[in-house]
């Protein structure tokens, strides 16, 4: 049942965030005036399916509804997921208990698991910039605090982020992640300049989680061979205590209180906007979220 709801929840976000990001005048539809939320309205992604809104709807919320493949393949088209990443999601669901994500070349998440979301982040409360990995790493407020050797996790983050930028240098999304950067980290003023670059992972890292305490992983990360500008990023335990709190992260049910995330002025969230969380409902030992690395 806690297996079935974590699954379901994680649809809800995935849904929501890929709603979202599409506008009307990308699926041939008119402006429709002055817009609430971001992206598509239910109603308009229901008719680009052909279901009912009301039963996309509850799809949407979550609920506890039957579903065939056809209708899924249908709302798949209209959210205008290829092949490949449908693919990669059932790759990436099929990972769990184990927290996994897939990012994009700008080292921006774009998809990612229930455990990921209940030992990192809700990422689909987080904005673009939000859940861009450097940016996560030097300006979450929680940092310092959960991972165990911020610095030297962090400059490896930095230097795995520079050797696989390298093409992309002169792009203005690179420059201004640079500069916004530079402006908001003196520690990312510092090391930047240094020029340092890493091509793997070095090792375990040792999260201090605020639910559960110590969780040892070991993180892999994959390059897509179909979609060379995505990689998939799988965190296993590095112990059999880690195994378990994980597992019971993942089967964790309940909702806890929903952790502030910061955010940019160019990202800033709609106001009133709530936060959605996916923290587990285990004793809580200090505020604050997960921690990405």
């Amino acid at each position: 049942m806690d297996d079935d709801k974590g699954r379901r929840a994680a649809l809800t976000r995935f849904l929501r965030a890929r709603r979202e990001r599409l506008s009307p005048a990308q699926v041939g539809l008119p402006p429709g005036g002055r817009r609430r939320t971001p992206g598509l309205r239910r109603e308009e992604l229901a008719q680009i399916a052909g279901v009912g809104t009301t039963w996309y709807t509850w799809l949407e919320q979550g609920r506890d509804i039957k579903v065939s493949a056809g209708v899924l393949d249908s709302i798949a088209r209209a959210l205008q997921l290829d092949p490949d990443e449908r693919a990669l999601r059932n790759i990436i669901e099929a990972v769990e208990p184990y927290p996994a994500y897939a990012m994009d070349a700008r080292w921006t998440v774009v998809a990612w698991n229930a455990a990921a979301c209940r030992v990192f982040a809700d990422f689909a409360a987080l904005s673009p910039r939000e859940r861009n990995i450097v940016w996560f790493a030097f300006t979450h407020p929680s940092q310092r605090l959960l991972l165990v050797e911020w610095e030297r996790e962090v400059r490896g983050v930095l230097a795995l982020f520079r050797s696989s930028t390298g093409p992309y240098v002169n792009e203005p999304w690179f420059r201004d992640l640079v500069a916004d950067l530079e402006a908001v980290s003196p520690e990312f003023r510092a090391w930047w300049p240094r020029g340092d670059v890493r091509a793997a992972h070095g090792g375990p890292k040792t999260l201090d989680h605020p639910h559960v305490g110590r969780l040892v992983v070991q993180p892999t990360t994959l390059q897509v061979a179909d979609a060379p500008g995505l990689r998939l990023a799988v965190y296993p335990p590095a112990d059999a205590d880690t195994s378990r709190k994980l597992t019971m992260l993942y089967q964790s049910a309940r909702v806890a209180r929903p952790v502030a995330h910061p955010q940019s002025e160019d990202d800033a969230a709609p106001a009133g906007r709530p936060q959605a969380a996916c923290a587990p409902d285990v004793p809580s030992r200090a505020d604050g979220g997960g921690t990405i690395s």
